[in-house]
């Protein structure tokens, strides 16, 4: 079995889930929820994507974010019948 096949990040690219997570929740939930200098101030997806790119521990907390935030979309669509 392919060992990615069960990764729900599989085929979602950084750039794709930070521009999913800035239309989600803006800019200031995710500098409040990340705490991390590229998203509280003067936040862009290109200077978040190259300190995500090469600081391992972030994009780590993005992903765990993006995935908990996924968790919580599908929920509330479950609870409202959609």
């Amino acid at each position: 079995m392919n060992s990615q096949a069960r990764n729900p990040l599989h085929g979602l690219t950084l750039e794709r889930i930070l521009n999913e997570l800035v239309d989600e929740c803006g800019w200031d939930t995710l500098g409040r929820e990340i705490e991390i200098r590229c998203f509280t101030h003067d936040p862009s997806i290109a200077s978040s994507l190259k300190f995500l790119r090469r600081t391992p521990w972030a994009r780590e907390k993005v992903e765990s974010f993006y995935l908990y935030v996924q968790r919580r979309k599908m929920r509330a669509d479950k609870t409202s019948g959609g």
